[in-house]
């Protein structure tokens, strides 16, 4: 290749990427407005799904508290759950007003408000933990009611009896 070659494959090369350059800026304004109108669309499902998600999340903290408050004062979270930006968490526990207890490596403690828009990444993931965890917790207190009726059940029965005895022989002392 001679150096004249070389030179006019070069210009050559520039004019295509020029070309190309020039081709990619060139939007009509008509598309540009349509782009405008379906980000304001956009923007307004974005507010309504925001106010849907408020509510949701309001409902959801209200039924965790009606949950927790008879099964426990708190459920762990498995800090595998968390997003790696909150930093080392040695210990998480959600509690029935929807509040996130980190306890980090480095022994400092934080409280994050879960019910918060800013918290909403953490909440879900944090919810994705727990929610597996209300099954073992209910079976727990299922299995707390069913021991201690059955150990009330033997000792009425046998309470009963010993009444109905002393009831009988009272009875008859006193004809």
């Amino acid at each position: 290749m001679t150096q004249e070659t070389v030179t006019k494959l070069g210009a050559e090369l520039s004019m295509r990427d020029e070309n190309k350059r020039v081709e990619k800026k060139q939007v009509t304004a008509q598309e540009l407005i349509e782009s405008l109108k379906s980000t304001a669309d956009d923007i307004g499902q974005i507010s309504e799904l925001s106010s849907e998600e408020k509510l949701l999340v309001a409902q959801l903290f209200t039924s965790l508290l009606k949950l927790m408050r008879p099964l426990a004062p708190s459920i762990n979270v498995s800090t595998s759950a968390l997003p790696s930006e909150i930093g080392v968490v040695a210990q998480a526990h959600v509690d029935p007003t929807g509040h996130l207890a980190l306890t980090f490596e480095d022994g400092h403690l934080e409280l994050k408000n879960l019910g918060e828009e800013k918290n909403r990444d953490l909440m879900m993931s944090v919810v994705g933990d727990v929610v597996p965890k209300f099954k073992n917790l209910t079976s727990a207190q299922k299995r707390k009611v069913e021991n201690r009726i059955k150990f009330l059940t033997s000792i009425t029965k046998e309470m009963q009896k010993s009444s109905d005895a002393l009831s009988a022989i009272l009875s008859t002392a006193e004809q």
